[in-house]
């Protein structure tokens, strides 16, 4: 038990050092090995003051997020820190790394708080749906004052070392990194306190600064998180707790923190985010991956096409410190997209994320080129132009003859099968879909598309390419539109078909809003071209409803050149200076008249009934992608929504969202909607329409095959 954290003097001063790889998590036996050698300290008279320091490349990182779903073991958080600051000698925590959440509630436990140059302090459980329920709702404002301690967790980004010196939250900064440096700063430290006849200086001891201004202060907050937070819980359950240690004394205070915290963590806002959290640390296990896959080296990339995916591509690459070459047909094109990619530089520079000197070395490593020869050095070639199958097989025919042995061909495709475009090489075993979302220097989610022959390396190459990209890398198989765009077929459908029988567009893009997308689907393709996703239909044609009024809307703007803010209206106007979406009466006005001309009855859906047949086609769609294992895992399919398409982390993503709502709910609605609209969108999936009968969920079914499925990658 005691092996996770260690005992050691030093003179007069005890060292207690966490040892608890990799990130020192504030485990069940880190804390069990606190509470027995700070029990031990407290009946030792030889000790004068204790350091409390953590081994490798951090202090404590955060809590150990497996007990929220099994329940905290003892001993309990609260437990083990009133027992460090309980301390009769003083304590000081010795920080460095990445000091988050439990870890910083330890360090504010503690009576005084050195830190290294480089160290991140923060409170970010807001973005996991709960509070800082180790005492930081009570002992932070007791620390820095109401408002600051409000900014710090209500805003959740990490505090460096020179903020937190001047709030109060560090006593001393030091040069240097690393934990030798922090834990011998500290027991300086610790040695200066003793000759001083320091002791202990307890946070909960303090009066809470703005507290005469609180009720004030409350109210201005609660109006922010009306417009910033919307149908969010827990920033409410926040306040409320940071309220107890206003009005409160300690020990109440931290009993009511404790009934609160147990409240956000059952509750489905904080189960949607432990659910993607949990899911994104399973995104590089998959199955049948040989364990001994290792990745190629990537350390030159080419591109094929300078335009906006093209260069944006290339960013994620610059900035990674990765040299590229971007090759294309035309010298205005190559003019044009080095433009805007200097100009997207620039924007970061005023906004003071980058500097004139980092401008010019990332625009240093961008490369361009007409000449297909000039890719010949690429590890990893990546081709970002339009949708057309005929033209991207003749790019990876061209691809094939200069791309050197081993080089990975990747196609930043949406829709198109990519074992056809593969088939056109002698090498498809080194052939992958990359599919980056627009804009790709910006969203997070990239989707890999592993092809009948892709090989494991190939895979887990571009595995490692994401992460070193920093972006979020779902693996998907070949399909039409893989996972992302073959769900958003159906979500779209709906939304188009609700404006059709009377809905305006404000309506339901509204609608979905209300319920937490980032943006609603109209405004979306307003946002990325309205001609976009109706040219992939045009192409596949032969393969859509025998049904005139399926997509209609789209066709009609694109017919009219309306195509979005690209031409200054679409769905909506944007001829203000702002270039913010208004309604446009002649757009609802021609789409009435064409679904009278084709018989569309006007039934003026509600609300609630966009939002159902919206969100409940996404999610049959999503059913059939599990069963035909286009996806690995349900989870899959949520991260694709949360970091790609803007579905509200807060509710999990589309599957786990359906299991809250219950999948005979949906199943039952679904029904209903085969009953009332036109039957052939609402056949039920065969898997959701098991699992609806047998009272099961997404989250049951993916635990029942995860145990009989082998998992070779970690």
């Amino acid at each position: 038990m005691t092996q996770a954290a260690r005992l050691a003097m030093t003179g007069e001063i005890a060292l207690v050092t966490i040892d608890n790889p990799p990130v020192n998590t504030f485990s069940r036996d880190v804390r069990a090995a606190l509470k027995t050698h700070f029990t031990a300290l407290r009946g030792n008279p030889t000790v004068k003051a204790i350091v409390l320091a953590c081994a490798g490349r951090t202090f404590v990182s955060g809590g150990d997020m497996r007990e929220f779903e099994t329940g905290i073991l003892e001993p309990g958080y609260h437990e083990v820190l009133n027992l460090i600051e309980d301390s009769p000698v003083p304590v000081v925590a010795a920080l460095h790394g990445t000091v988050m959440g439990a870890g910083v509630e330890t360090a504010i436990a503690c009576h005084f708080r050195i830190a290294t140059e480089g160290t991140r302090l923060g409170l970010p459980e807001l973005s996991l749906g709960i509070i800082p329920g180790a005492g930081g709702t009570q002992r932070m404002p007791r620390l820095i004052g109401l408002a600051p301690a409000l900014d710090m967790m209500l805003g959740g980004r990490p505090l460096g070392t020179a903020q937190a010196l001047e709030l109060g939250l560090l006593d001393r900064v030091v040069a240097s990194e690393g934990a030798g440096d922090a834990t011998a700063a500290a027991l300086a430290f610790a040695e200066e306190l003793v000759a001083a006849g320091q002791g202990p200086r307890r946070t909960r001891e303090r009066s809470v600064a703005g507290a005469g201004q609180a009720t004030d202060e409350f109210a201005r907050r609660r109006g922010e998180l009306a417009r910033t937070m919307k149908n969010r819980n827990s920033p409410h359950v926040l306040l409320e707790a940071v309220e107890a240690a206003v009005r409160l004394p300690f020990e109440q205070g931290l009993a009511r923190e404790r009934t609160l915290s147990d409240q956000v963590e059952r509750a489905v806002e904080g189960r949607a985010f432990r659910h993607l959290f949990f899911g994104e640390r399973e995104l590089r296990r998959i199955p049948g991956l040989p364990a001994d896959a290792r990745p190629r080296p990537v350390a030159q990339v080419g591109i094929v096409g300078a335009g906006t995916m093209g260069g944006g591509i290339a960013m994620c690459f610059a900035n990674a410190g990765i040299p590229v070459t971007i090759v294309d047909a035309s010298q205005a094109n190559l003019d044009r997209g080095l433009a805007t990619i200097r100009k997207n530089y620039e924007r970061s520079v005023a906004r003071g994320k980058l500097d004139a000197a980092q401008l010019e070395e990332r625009m240093a490593r961008i490369t361009p080129s007409l000449d297909y020869t000039a890719l010949g050095g690429a590890d990893l070639i990546i081709e970002a132009v339009f949708e057309n199958m005929a033209l991207k097989k003749e790019i990876f025919a061209r691809l094939d003859a200069v791309a050197k042995p081993g080089a990975i061909l990747g196609t930043n495709t949406s829709t198109l099968d990519i074992d056809e475009i593969a088939a056109v090489t002698r090498r498809p075993e080194d052939v992958l879909g990359l599919h980056f979302f627009s804009p790709a220097n910006v969203m997070q989610l990239l989707e890999i598309v592993q092809c009948a022959k892709t090989a494991p390396d190939v895979l887990v190459t571009a595995l490692d390419v994401a992460k070193t990209i920093r972006k979020v890398g779902v693996v998907a198989k070949v399909c039409y539109g893989f996972i992302g765009n073959r769900m958003m077929d159906p979500y779209g459908r709906e939304a188009e078909r609700c404006v059709m029988e009377g809905a305006t567009p404000e309506e339901v893009d509204r609608a979905l809003e209300d319920f937490g997308m980032a943006m609603g689907i109209l405004a979306v393709y307003d946002m990325a071209g309205v001609d976009i996703g109706h040219l992939t239909r045009v192409e596949r044609a032969h393969l859509l409803p025998d049904d005139p009024s399926f997509y209609r809307p789209s066709a009609l703007l694109v017919e009219r050149g309306w195509l979005g803010q690209k031409s200054g209206r679409g769905y909506y106007r944007y001829d203000n200076p702002e270039r913010r979406r208004t309604p446009d009466p002649e757009v609802v006005a021609m789409i009435r008249d064409e679904a009278a001309r084709l018989g569309v009855p006007q039934r003026k859906p509600s609300a609630e009934e966009i939002r159902e047949r919206c969100l409940y086609a996404m999610i049959n769609e999503g059913a059939r992608i599990l069963e035909e294992g286009v996806a690995l895992r349900h989870a899959d399919i949520d991260i694709v929504y949360t970091s790609g398409y803007g579905f509200p982390r807060y509710r999990g993503g589309p599957m786990f969202y359906a299991d809250t709502v219950g999948l005979q709910a949906v199943c039952e609605k679904l029904h209903r909607f085969r009953e009332t609209l036109d039957p052939q969108y609402w056949q039920t999936a065969p898997l959701l329409e098991r699992l609806a009968r047998s009272g099961s969920s997404f989250a049951q079914w993916q635990a029942e095959r995860t145990t009989t499925e082998p998992n070779a990658q970690d």
